[in-house]
């Protein structure tokens, strides 16, 4: 496809070592995590003043009892190690579940386990099981070399040629991260080859990940719209899908006249590289694996097939046909994200069980207008997805728009989406899984640059992405 060869993806833990300003980094986590902590623990000590009141009446508003407030207090205690530590906070999730659920409830296993996401399980296994062959035939491979041969030497599309096929690779249920782990050896190498800004490429990469990451076919756009449903505001995935791809899109325009007006667009020094346009044509499990991702996504949109139990037979048939690596592509399955999800959704329905949710949501709204609790909401979700986990933020906020949007006129679709969009916009940064990857697949000379101004990028992207997502979807109604 290039001149260069692609290399394999460094890990996050080598990046950080070579040239990485590994101290300062720790110090402003530890910032963020201590001034997180305050400001929960100010609204914690808000909402349970109540619970000391003796002057409260039968009228006066909700307040937390010490069996709603512990378990919260453990959430937030279960954010700040996993974003100080490489824990899975699922794990900490069905633990939690456990220890709060049996000892302090009185509950069985059962009735712990009775809202596990078995749906949802089913679907993260079917769709990595599935992508990972995909990945491993070189089918994504055949994907990525022929659109970049649509270019035809024109070197500026490619960032959009690598935002289309992310969002191609998302919307068909593939993991963002892992849609970027896929595409960012072949996008970095290019930008270098093509004299195209790496941050800029990057941008493109992930936000096109983001684009079609809420699909109806895609595990997030599932999440989102069973955690809707459940809560009792049944949303639109089509509407959430096409509000995600049109705000990346409309972020990516922005870079693109950020980097023109700050004179980055164009970066390094020498001629640009001709770039191969030569690719093979798909043969013998190629052709298969193409085949059964047409047919996926018939049985999926046409039929309305459960799209977790479609790729595992998908996935099945292109076992049967190379049995020899079956254990390799068992080993692609996100485990990782298995238990981020299951433990996450496992643990706030407990919340919503003693009444958390319900009760927080209620104090939100005697704070001021819905439409400032959407603001504020969508900031918080903003904030701390540049530097946990965005899935698990859905899992918590969500269920919060369920009381919000009871008592307002605000659109559910256009909320969720908004809530949605801001928790994703922001892996950009590179304190995220996408935006490590990014910085790990520069150039080892060129990794420090690349690593500050992804930053001061992604700072940009916290503080106006999730005010733009708000102003476009929640005051609007357009949704």
């Amino acid at each position: 496809m290039t001149k260069t060869a692609q290399r394999p993806t460094d890990t996050l833990e080598e990046t950080r070592d070579q040239k990485s300003p590994r101290p300062a980094r720790r110090r402003r986590i530890l910032l963020m995590a201590v001034v997180g902590i305050t400001l929960l623990g100010v609204l914690a000590l808000v909402l349970a003043g109540g619970v000391f009141n003796q002057a409260a009446t039968a009228e006066s508003e909700p307040s937390m009892t010490a069996v709603q407030i512990i378990p919260l207090i453990i959430l937030v205690v279960m954010f700040v190690v996993a974003t100080k530590w490489p824990l899975n906070i699922g794990v900490m999730g069905l633990v939690a579940s456990f220890g709060v659920g049996y000892f302090m409830l009185g509950m069985t296993d059962k009735e712990i386990l009775a809202d596990f996401p078995a749906n949802i399980v089913i679907t993260i296994i079917g769709v990595t099981y599935f992508f990972s062959m995909a990945q491993r035939n070189g089918t994504i491979d055949i994907i990525v070399q022929t659109c970049v041969r649509l270019v035809r030497g024109k070197t500026l599309l490619l960032p959009w040629v690598f935002f289309l096929m992310a969002a191609a690779l998302t919307s068909l249920g593939t993991f963002s991260p892992a849609a970027v782990a896929l595409l960012a050896p072949a996008a970095i190498g290019l930008a270098y080859e093509s004299r195209i800004h790496p941050v800029v490429m990057g941008a493109f990469l992930i936000n096109g990940a983001h684009a079609g990451g809420f699909s109806p076919l895609s595990v997030a756009g599932v999440l989102v719209h069973d955690i809707a449903v459940k809560n009792g505001f049944p949303i639109s995935q089509g509407a959430l899908f096409t509000a995600s791809f049109a705000i990346n899109l409309i972020l990516s325009v922005l870079t693109v006249v950020l980097f023109a007006v700050l004179g980055r667009l164009r970066d390094g020094d020498g001629r640009h590289a001709d770039l191969e346009t030569s690719t093979g044509r798909p043969h013998g499990q190629q052709l298969l694996t193409l085949a059964l991702i047409a047919a996926m996504l018939v049985c999926a949109l046409g039929f309305h097939m459960p799209i977790g139990f479609v790729a595992l037979s998908a996935g099945l048939l292109l076992a049967l046909v190379n049995i020899k690596e079956h254990r390799t592509f068992i080993g692609g399955v996100s485990w990782s994200t298995v238990l981020l999800v299951a433990g996450m959704i496992t643990y706030v329905s407990l919340l919503q069980h003693v009444g958390v949710i319900d009760t927080l949501a209620e104090q939100a709204l005697a704070l001021g207008a819905p439409l400032l609790v959407a603001l504020v909401l969508c900031y918080v979700i903003g904030v701390g997805s540049a530097f946990a986990s965005s899935t698990a933020l859905l899992t918590a906020f969500i269920p919060l728009a369920g009381p919000l949007l009871a008592t307002s006129s605000l659109s559910a679709s256009g909320t969720v989406a908004a809530l949605a969009i801001a928790a994703t916009v922001v892996d950009v940064s590179p304190f995220s899984t996408d935006g490590a990857l990014v910085v790990a697949n520069a150039r080892e000379d060129d990794r420090q640059r690349v690593y500050k101004q992804l930053m001061m990028y992604a700072g940009g992207v916290v503080l106006a992405a999730p005010a733009l997502a708000w102003a476009l979807l929640v005051p609007t109604g357009i949704m």
